[in-house]
């Protein structure tokens, strides 16, 4: 799943910078110059939070993978032996 969100965080802006440059989008022509790069640059940041917000919810959406971690128990005997020695 990460390698999967991190090309997508990596093509989602280039993607629209390439729709950017080959007037592809809508509605740009009649902004000016420097609407459009703003614009262009904001789209290209909310589609890398987009790609993050998925990624979040489904590493939420998975099951955890063990109900509750174990200590070591070589570790504990040997915490147990240091507290009693003081």
């Amino acid at each position: 799943k990460f390698a999967i969100a991190s090309v997508f965080m990596w093509t989602a802006p280039l993607l629209i910078l390439q729709a950017y440059k080959r007037d592809l989008l809508p509605g740009f022509s009649s902004l000016s110059p420097e609407v459009q790069t703003i614009v262009c640059g904001l789209l290209a940041v909310v589609s890398v939070n987009v790609v993050i917000a998925f990624y979040i919810l489904s590493a939420m959406r998975e099951p955890p993978t063990s109900t509750e971690p174990k200590p070591d128990p070589e570790f504990v005997s040997r915490a147990r032996a240091s507290v009693e020695a003081l």
